[in-house]
């Protein structure tokens, strides 16, 4: 049978007589490469898949809520790599070198205003988010509407 070059290292293998579409040689990392890829496509394709892939990392996070606190103190070079990273993705998104707002870096679920929003009529306007991280909340403008409702010109020059 003829060689085929690995689609992960680039090499030339033999692909096994039984699997004329081998695409991937035998090394180790180049099977993971492939699981890998296999997993993605998965995902991307498939909403089963997908939902029971994110309900167990729910499980596991509840399971160890404390694994990255550990991990991060246990390896310092991680945490400093992982900043200066920050900072450069900082820098190409035209954020702030020194401290961006969390909002702008992470998911953020609790309103940050000081001051409750006062029961009435509203309208939601979704606005594109400056973040970096997933949402799962839609970012929108309140307006209060008063007297009745009023017409969309009146709220754009408010």
């Amino acid at each position: 049978m003829s060689r085929k070059r690995c689609a992960a290292c680039d090499e030339l293998f033999t692909p096994c007589r039984n699997v004329p579409d081998q695409a991937f040689c035998s090394k180790p990392a180049c099977q993971g490469e492939r699981r890998r890829r296999w997993q993605r496509d998965k995902r991307k394709q498939d909403p089963d898949y997908r939902a029971n892939q994110a309900a167990a990392q729910k499980r596991w996070r509840e399971r160890n809520p404390r694994y990255w606190r550990s991990y991060r103190q246990a390896h310092p070079e991680y945490s400093a790599q992982n900043r200066e990273q920050q900072r450069e993705r900082n820098r190409r998104r035209g954020l702030s070198d020194t401290a961006p707002s969390p909002a702008a870096i992470a998911k953020m679920n609790e309103y940050p205003g000081k001051k409750a929003v006062e029961s009435g009529t509203y309208r939601l306007i979704p606005v594109p988010g400056p973040g970096i991280a997933k949402m799962d909340e839609y970012l929108v403008k309140m307006q209060v509407l008063s007297d009745g409702y009023a017409s969309p010109a009146a709220i754009a020059k408010r």
